[in-house]
């Protein structure tokens, strides 16, 4: 039987490699969630212009601190359910099968969307649609949150919980899911305590990155428009959200901001198992 993840291990590495990663990859998140709100579309590389004309290179940064904080937690929450769940979830060889893998990816995706997901991106996703206006009415992450709160009560912070569970559910199903079937392969049957490079960790992270984007794409648009601080006036709830998107917009808008999403997650995907992996390493942790 393998042996469990200590959970004050896998909290410690989590945290530390999600607010690596979110600090890191932030401009790719900014400029997605831009693209993403309903109007005018931009490009990419328009939104880059325009925000560093207007703002400045700390114009890209809006709203990180909310991600930073947020991403830590969400990270250190989804490493500490996914070893509890996968090892809940593994045979007695200590191996967890693909379907199983995706059940605690799933699970773990829930958790995580609960405790800290839902509000940091939510906040995150304000400050951003507030930022891009002339006259921004936030003046940083408390005053921000402090405003949405005051204003909307905390369901304001919880907006979104629907598309963002399942969102997580399904990024964190199929990331994990993608990883651990890579890592076994590479490793090889009966090898599991053979350990793989910084270098293998990183693209078999990245692998599981491009992978989650093409999959959950849809889930990510719904999420956002569903934060965004026209959200209480345009839609009902999730399902009108993407009613309102697909007959008004049409199906490719589903999969708006993939490219800036894809650099994010590819990225995040080797930056956060690379950073958990070696940091499980130094605390006394299991071998990668």
């Amino acid at each position: 039987m393998s042996k469990k993840e200590k959970p004050i291990h896998s909290l410690i590495a989590g945290t530390t490699a999600g607010a690596v990663e979110a600090f890191i990859t932030y401009p790719t998140e900014y400029v997605k969630t831009r693209s993403q709100f309903s109007g005018k579309r931009e490009s990419p590389l328009a939104i880059i212009k325009s925000t560093l004309q207007q703002k400045g290179v700390a114009g890209l940064y809006s709203g990180c601190m909310a991600l930073v904080i947020g991403n830590a937690v969400k990270a250190g929450v989804r490493f500490v359910s996914y070893d509890h769940f996968k090892h809940a979830l593994a045979d007695a060889e200590g191996k967890v099968s693909p379907p199983r893998s995706l059940l605690a990816g799933l699970g773990a995706g829930m958790t995580e969307a609960v405790f800290a997901v839902t509000p940091s991106e939510t906040i995150k996703t304000k400050l951003i649609d507030d930022a891009k206006s002339p006259n921004p009415r936030f003046r940083g992450l408390i005053h921000g949150t402090t405003c949405i709160v005051r204003e909307e009560g905390l369901r304001g912070i919880y907006r979104g919980l629907f598309p963002v569970m399942m969102r997580q559910g399904a990024n964190s199903a199929v990331r994990f899911t993608t990883y651990t079937t890579l890592k076994q392969f590479v490793q090889g049957q009966g090898r599991s305590s053979q350990q793989l490079s910084s270098p293998m960790t990183f693209g078999i992270g990245a692998v599981a990155g491009l992978v989650t984007v093409y999959t959950t794409m849809p889930l990510d648009v719904i999420k956002t428009r569903m934060q965004s601080l026209e959200a209480r006036q345009a839609y009902k709830n999730a399902f009108h959200c993407a009613y309102r998107i697909y007959t008004e917009e049409g199906l490719r808008r589903f999969w708006t901001g993939t490219t800036p999403r894809l650099a994010r997650l590819v990225l995040s995907g080797g930056i956060v198992f690379t950073v958990y992996e070696n940091i499980i390493r130094v605390i006394g942790g299991r071998a990668a």
